[in-house]
């Protein structure tokens, strides 16, 4: 690698040009390495950034059009010679093409941001007989829009360009997994489909057999657990990492975006939630709908005071908790005394509460999706803008929101619990 960034260096655009090439041949190199670094030349001026774009464009193009055409010269004749040694016969390939000539043409797009599927799209699109009308227009748009988004990327990380490919390289096998999870589940699902229909038809039966007996509560009750259990295990992670200082590199990288592309003044108007008053504005308002409402109002209230009041002492504890691993030798120096970040924790956990009390007896189930994501987009907003502007770490801020979480549904799930506890005496009475 280091005597190709060498070559790189002495010969920018033709490297690109044929390690691009070569990498849509199916050769071992990594094209969005190379145009990163050409990205990381744009930004030191060695390199033209419409020019590297043009590379790296005539280069995908001129790649994914020759394995087009190799696949579409042999490739249906090796299939009937030897495909079924690998249950591909011609009945079984026949039906492959007919889907990819219906779909194929839609995923050529997308295609060139998956490590592994890239290399063979060319051949696959060949050897499947697609229209090379049908075939050049989104296979040229792909081939643009990769080099867009990774040439521009290197050029607005800048020097951090590497601290990036570092920090992703971290997670690129858990990416791989996912991946390859989600690509035998897909061709299952085309090779299959009637077996699996079938199967969960028969599955989807016996849950609706089984959910006529369990009471929305209990359902509740489920998805609560499971979205508890989710972060928990992340804000186990985060601990690691955090005990381990390791969150350099993502902080690095983070404050580098904020600063330079992400963050503008009109953002500031995100703070407007963080007062005080607007925190006590929105108690006040979740009390008052509860009270107007008259649903289980001993509990709802018990939700919120014990989630909002137990905020500050559940954010000492994880803080103690810390210190105390780190005074008997468990880890070394942290990297901050402020992980969790209080105002994040607190922000979570007092916008998280209301929210929840104010849509869970909605008529509308829209509301309920909307009014989270609304919530999510602001404490982003907010997270944005303390990073530009109060010089707080991201990884304080994202530990305080992940910490804040925990406390908060662990908070839904005993108030589920609760409520179905008290359902269940009130029918005993009865």
């Amino acid at each position: 690698m280091s005597h190709l960034i060498t070559l790189f260096e002495q010969h920018s655009y033709l490297i690109l040009f044929i390690g691009i090439f070569l990498e849509l041949l199916a050769l071992p190199i990594s094209g969005e390495f190379l145009m990163s670094y050409a990205g990381y030349f744009v930004y030191q001026g060695k390199m033209n950034y419409i020019f590297a774009l043009l590379t790296v464009f005539a280069s995908g193009s001129a790649g994914i059009t020759v394995t087009y055409w190799i696949g579409k010269a042999g490739g249906y004749k090796l299939i009937e010679k030897y495909g079924k040694y690998i249950h591909l016969g011609p009945e079984r390939y026949n039906k492959t093409s007919a889907w990819f000539e219906r779909s194929g043409s839609k995923l050529l797009v997308i295609a060139y941001f998956i490590p592994g599927v890239r290399h063979f799209t060319g051949y696959i699109s060949g050897i499947s007989k697609m229209p090379f009308r049908k075939f050049f227009i989104p296979a040229y748009l792909g081939a643009f829009f990769w080099g867009v988004c990774f040439i521009t990327l290197g050029k607005v990380l800048g020097p951090k360009w590497e601290i990036l490919h570092q920090a992703t390289s971290k997670y690129f096998i858990i990416f791989i997994i996912v991946l390859a999870v989600l690509l035998v589940g897909f061709f299952a699902y085309r090779f299959y489909k009637i077996q699996i229909k079938n199967f969960f038809i028969h599955l989807l039966n016996r849950l609706n057999k089984r959910l006529k007996i369990i009471r929305v509560t209990e359902v509740s009750l489920i998805i609560l657990t499971l979205v508890f259990i989710g972060l928990f295990i992340l804000m186990l992670g985060l601990a690691q990492e955090y005990l381990y200082n390791e969150f350099t590199q993502f902080n690095e990288v983070v404050e580098y975006m904020v600063h330079s592309v992400i963050f503008m003044s009109w953002m500031k108007g995100f703070l407007v939630i963080t007062p005080p008053f607007a925190l006590g504005s929105i108690v006040v308002l979740t009390i008052i709908v509860i009270w107007i409402k008259g649903r289980n109002r001993g509990l709802e209230f018990l939700l919120l005071a014990v989630s909002i009041l137990g905020a500050k002492p559940f954010h000492t504890t994880v803080m103690k908790t810390f210190y105390y691993l780190q005074s008997i030798g468990f880890v070394g120096k942290f990297h901050s005394s402020n992980f969790p970040d209080i105002n994040a924790t607190i922000l979570t956990i007092t916008y998280g509460t209301c929210l929840f009390l104010l849509v869970r007896h909605s008529k509308w189930n829209f509301v309920s999706i909307i009014v989270p994501l609304i919530g999510i987009v602001l404490l982003v907003g907010v997270a944005i803008v303390n990073i530009a502007t109060a010089s707080i770490l991201p990884s304080d801020i994202v530990g305080g929101y992940v910490f804040g979480s925990v406390w908060m549904f662990f908070n839904f799930l005993l108030f589920e619990m609760l409520r179905l506890i008290v359902e269940k005496i009130d029918c005993y009475q009865k």
